[in-house]
């Protein structure tokens, strides 16, 4: 049984809500189960200087959690003068998967920033973050096609995340908090559509076999699925 009643396929309730911020060319707050980020997207007429008169754009993103997204206070990164390492980390996974999913060229030499915050914390959030992330971009690339400053779509299709584990000796999918922390086997699949774009697993004090990591594809499948479609019903 897990801590949360849920079956082994299920994922926790997911909730999106779009255009939350004023000023953003895009924006959504994505909610899965417990765990809540604020997903904005960001445009400018400019691109790196290594882009610079190449004809592609650019996406990128960061990400950082609130004070008490957990359930003690953290201090602000900007406290101590920088990032730590796994924000960096988590930034550059979120900047690298949405840049998967978009045609460069198609974009034209601008710039889309992500920024990805998170409100509440209850694991899982480098992965609402990448879904959410593509949402805001979704929402900010509508608004350049409506104003024909791009011609032609530049995004694929949705790009979503998901986490899968071995918890208690299970395939589960999703995994909350009291899950991650305890799980033999933790995995993050990113997908565009039916294609992958990144796999991590690790063993988190359990190693894995070949067909272990299958039913974990497996259900990864089905979560990105569903994240897909909520997605595209929240872009709609």
């Amino acid at each position: 049984m897990r801590p949360s009643g849920r079956n082994l396929d299920e994922m926790r309730p997911i909730s999106i809500e779009t255009g939350v911020t004023k000023h953003a060319e895009g924006s959504c707050m994505i909610k899965v189960g417990d765990t809540h980020v604020l997903c904005t997207a960001s445009l400018e007429e400019r691109v790196p200087p290594f882009l610079r008169n190449s004809g592609k754009g650019w996406v990128t993103a960061e990400y950082g959690m609130l004070p008490r997204s957990t359930g003690s206070r953290m201090r602000r990164e900007a406290a101590s003068g920088k990032q730590g390492g796994r924000t960096v980390e988590i930034q550059r996974l979120i900047g690298r998967s949405l840049r998967a999913g978009v045609d460069l060229r198609g974009l034209g030499e601008r710039q889309i920033t992500v920024d990805c915050d998170v409100i509440q914390a209850d694991g899982g959030t480098r992965c609402a973050s990448i879904t959410g992330g593509w949402i805001a971009l979704r929402l900010a690339v509508n608004k350049l096609l409506k104003a024909g400053d791009i011609t032609t779509d530049p995004l694929s299709a949705p790009v979503s995340a998901v986490s899968c584990g071995i918890y208690a000796g299970q395939p589960v999918l999703d995994l909350d908090y009291p899950e991650d922390s305890e799980a033999g086997v933790d995995g993050n699949f990113v997908m565009c559509g039916a294609k992958l774009i990144e796999v991590q697993m690790s063993a988190e004090g359990s190693t894995f076999n070949r067909d272990q990591m299958n039913q974990l594809m497996d259900l990864a499948e089905k979560g990105g699925a569903e994240l897909a479609a909520a997605a595209i019903e929240a872009t709609s």
